[in-house]
């Protein structure tokens, strides 16, 4: 059993490296964009990425949680609302490029300064939160 719950905080820490590489990519991705095509195609490939990343933190923290009897803490309670906002600021991020208006003058430039702060916000979530486990 303590087997499985050290291979699940690896797997799980190493999952949010993961995912705070695959924002930082993202973010360089999108500043490195000129054409409005080119980058929604990289990001069709990029999302399920990240969101599987996502779904893996979120199982193997579940795992942990089951193999210790693990209780709501103010820890577990913040890292699920995290993890629903994550998915919530994605969702967000792609279907605004989804939608976007490809004939509209500034279209990108205003998905852009969009992207950035969502990107931002995650980026920073996840250091917080890898931090204040970390200390």
């Amino acid at each position: 059993m303590e087997e499985m719950y050290a291979m699940s905080i690896g797997i799980h820490n190493g999952g949010v490296l993961l995912l705070i590489g695959i924002i930082v990519i993202n973010w360089v991705h999108l500043l490195r964009a000129s054409n409005i095509r080119n980058y929604a195609r990289q990001m069709r490939i990029m999302m399920p990425i990240s969101s599987s990343l996502i779904f893996l933190i979120l199982f193997t923290g579940a795992v942990m949680m089951a193999a210790k009897h693990l209780s709501f803490t103010l820890e577990n309670v913040v890292m699920i609302l995290f993890a629903v906002l994550l998915i919530v600021l994605e969702a967000k991020r792609y279907g605004s490029l989804k939608h976007i208006n490809l004939k509209a003058q500034n279209a990108f430039v205003d998905y852009k300064r969009r992207a950035y702060r969502i990107f931002g916000v995650e980026l920073a979530m996840n250091v917080v939160m890898s931090v204040w486990m970390l200390a």
